[in-house]
């Protein structure tokens, strides 16, 4: 279901749109935290690098260590289905709980293909002390190496 389809749910105001419209996808302050954490460190990694699954989807982890083949992601409560802090909307819920749901299901599909491929995936909550979660990243990166 895209934008224009006659099933795409209604914003319920201009102003549940905007807030929604400006939720990143990318370089999120809770990501930025850890990616500068984890490069004071002083390991270095790739962003925005894509990486093929098996039944055609791709994904791009936050942080990339090629070498060690280490992929970090910096997951929002919201989106991603926080079992500590993630909300389920009662506006449009007929839209909105399959998709949260779905995220989960994908989560664990892209982990389970990229940890038969050899990498290690490392899932990190935005609401996360972004020190403990560069101090595991920095842990396992060095434990691959």
């Amino acid at each position: 279901m895209k934008p224009g389809d006659p099933n795409w749910p209604a914003p319920i105001s201009a102003a549940t749109s905007n807030v929604m419209r400006g939720n990143r996808g990318r370089d999120t302050t809770p990501e930025t935290a850890v990616r500068s954490l984890v490069h004071r460190r002083g390991l270095r990694f790739r962003t925005r690098y894509t990486i093929r699954l098996d039944d055609g989807r791709w994904t791009r982890p936050d942080m990339v260590f090629t070498r060690s083949r280490v992929a970090v992601y910096v997951d929002g409560c919201f989106w991603h289905g926080c079992p500590d802090h993630g909300t389920r909307p009662t506006s449009n819920a007929d839209y909105w709980s399959p998709k949260l749901a779905n995220n989960v299901v994908r989560d664990l599909d892209t982990n389970a293909q990229l940890s038969l491929r050899g990498w290690r995936v490392l899932r990190a909550w935005e609401h996360q002390d972004p020190e403990l979660v560069a101090e595991l990243v920095a842990h396992v990166v060095a434990e691959r190496r």
